[in-house]
């Protein structure tokens, strides 16, 4: 089993930056890909981004583009997603996920990943 826990919500006033971070443990992972997603109220979830196992490509959705940035610590099995100039529809939950069925490429589909954290809430303010 692995175990995902986020970290590092809060709640900003739009404009304002968090970085999130997500670490890893639990069972041995090999060429592991992360990602993450959010869920406002009364949505579904949605992809936010994901990065591959070496930390050398990255995937965000379109509203997260120029304004998040996504990174990885193997070493310490923690991804980091700094998000800046944040905006009130990033409101949401935000889960970070993983798997290390597909060789390490980043996975863009929720049904690709096996694990996933707990959810840190994202509050921003107009």
């Amino acid at each position: 089993q692995v175990q995902l826990v986020e970290s590092g919500g809060g709640s900003v006033q739009a404009g304002g930056s968090l970085s999130l971070s997500c670490a890893a443990s639990g069972r041995t992972l090999r060429n592991y890909a992360m990602g993450w997603y959010r869920q406002a109220p009364g949505k579904e979830r949605e992809f936010v981004c994901a990065i591959n196992w070496s930390g050398s490509s990255t995937y965000y959705a379109n509203s997260g583009k120029g304004r998040f940035t996504l990174s990885r610590d193997n070493a310490k099995r923690t991804v980091v997603l700094q998000m800046n100039n944040l905006k009130p529809e990033d409101t949401a939950v935000y889960y970070c996920a993983v798997t290390d069925r597909y060789g390490g490429g980043y996975v863009s589909s929720e049904v690709g990943y096996d694990y996933w954290g707990q959810g840190t809430q994202v509050t921003v303010s107009s």
